[in-house]
């Protein structure tokens, strides 16, 4: 109770910590401290933490933001934030997947890391707008369609109207997906073509499950990519806020945090 407690101020001291540093861009430790009522030792164990997920960056004697919210690290930077965390949500997410499913796979780094889990799984049939998807499914796994349209290199994906006439024809026993943030008003990411398409995406499933490490619980972007309503399921880790937590539950939607 008492660990359980400890993560649940840290969690506030982060989003206070976020809200500093989006409204000032820089801060110090003792200003920090001050103005949430906390020990320096404890914001510099928060900002460490920060740092590992990508939302800050430290600098001596206190802290910078990194990009805002029109920004959007490459793939490749993606996919090596938060390896352990999308390792534990894709493998809860695995239990999702049965033989015969019909499943769309997007294009974030946590879904990526679940379709790597598939290419022992050819009784199943996969959709994707994911570049790398489809190129860890070349030599084996599902049967896999490419869903076309225009190349979005920053996030290896095909987005946009040429996406939208296949997208309208087919059905999806579920459909996972990632996102650059999500609150209760939804997911929003950085790119209006990539947020069409993913909100086509989830009108087309049967089911939705949202692959979201603790970074992006209660992070917002540039652009609406979906109402929370929906998402059935949020898949993400123990590090995430707890009263976020609550909120989606009380939205109805289901939320595993492993």
């Amino acid at each position: 109770m008492i660990k359980s407690t400890e993560r649940d101020l840290a969690a506030e001291r982060m989003d206070k910590i976020a809200n500093i540093l989006r409204d000032r861009r820089i801060a110090r430790v003792s200003e920090m401290a001050r103005i949430l009522g906390a020990s320096e030792a404890s914001v510099r164990r928060d900002l460490v933490e920060m740092e590992r997920r990508g939302l800050l960056r430290r600098v001596h004697g206190g802290a910078v933001a990194v990009g805002g919210i029109g920004d959007e690290p490459v793939f490749d930077d993606k996919t090596a934030m938060a390896v352990r965390e999308k390792q534990r949500i894709a493998e809860a997410a695995l239990a999702f997947v049965k033989n015969g499913d019909f499943i769309y796979l997007d294009g974030g780094s946590t879904v990526l890391a679940l379709a790597r889990m598939l290419t022992d799984r050819p009784r199943i049939t996969v959709a994707t707008n994911s570049l790398r998807v489809a190129q860890t499914f070349a030599a084996s796994g599902p049967r896999t369609i490419l869903v076309g349209g225009e190349l979005r290199r920053i996030s290896q994906t095909f987005v946009g109207c040429l996406s939208r006439p296949l997208l309208e024809k087919i059905h999806f026993d579920t459909a996972f997906m990632g996102t650059v943030g999500v609150t209760t008003d939804g997911m929003t990411t950085t790119d209006p073509a990539e947020a069409d398409t993913k909100t086509l995406v989830m009108g087309r499933a049967a089911r939705v499950i949202l692959l979201a490490d603790s970074r992006k619980i209660g992070a917002v972007s540039f652009v609406s990519a979906g109402a929370l309503d929906l998402v059935d399921v949020i898949i993400t880790d123990s590090a995430a806020p707890r009263k976020q937590i609550d909120a989606f539950r009380k939205k109805g939607v289901r939320v595993l945090a492993v």
